[in-house]
């Protein structure tokens, strides 16, 4: 009877079975879903890549990066890009620890660093896309030779601009989420609820986006 009436209560208080904030909850529900998606596309992309014969080398094919023409250490400007990616997961961490501390001015410092991260990322991506682009790489289009020196297939430009722009979409949505948060947080939404939980939802999705890229950067630009 007790288990009952305390079960009965946390579901009227907004709890779920689990002892697990609802809307947590079911943020990580959505995240489980989208991990289903990408690793469909991630398994799609490996099992073509290795039961094609050859297969263009990312040494050759990401070697440049902006202002600085071609360069011999290759990965330079996609491992700037990720260490950006990974720095503004840490500074939303910080954010929600502000959060958890109820310090309205640190979660707002933290969230301009983390929305200001995303769009160095993004704008990293566009000129990553714009210079492929130039090369002649696109959907349907692949300028770059096996590593063996045969022709390649489109398959390598078609896989990674799909899955580098699903991924550059998610990101764009956190963004977008980070500063309709921010917002809120300057008009003292959060202070009036008592709580940041809505920070706590935001940072999990942006901390799957960040590991999201672990996968995309090693299976392109790695292997």
């Amino acid at each position: 009877m007790n288990t009952t009436v305390t079960t009965t209560g946390m579901w009227k208080g907004g709890r779920s079975p689990f002892n697990v904030e609802y809307g947590k909850l079911m943020m990580w529900y959505f995240l489980m879903s989208d991990a289903f998606t990408f690793g469909a596309f991630l398994i799609a992309y490996g099992t073509t890549r290795f039961a094609t014969n050859g297969w263009p080398d990312p040494n050759t094919v990401f070697r440049t990066y902006p202002f600085g023409g071609e360069t011999h250490a290759p990965l330079v400007f996609v491992s700037i890009m990720t260490f950006i990616l990974i720095i503004s997961s840490v500074t939303m961490v910080l954010a929600v620890h502000e959060g958890h501390a109820m310090n309205k001015k640190g979660v707002a410092k933290y969230m301009v660093l983390t929305i200001l991260g995303g769009l160095a990322f993004l704008g990293c991506q566009a000129w990553e896309w714009t210079h492929l682009y130039h090369e002649g790489a696109w959907w349907g289009r692949n300028p770059f030779p096996n590593a063996d020196g045969t022709i390649s297939t489109t398959n390598f430009t078609n896989f990674f601009f799909t899955i580098t722009g699903f991924h550059g979409f998610h990101v764009f949505s956190g963004v977008i989420i980070n500063c309709i948060m921010l917002i809120m947080v300057l008009r003292g939404v959060f202070e009036r609820r008592g709580h940041y939980l809505m920070i706590e939802k935001a940072g999990l999705y942006w901390h799957f986006v960040d590991l999201v890229w672990v996968f995309v950067f090693t299976c392109f630009y790695l292997i």
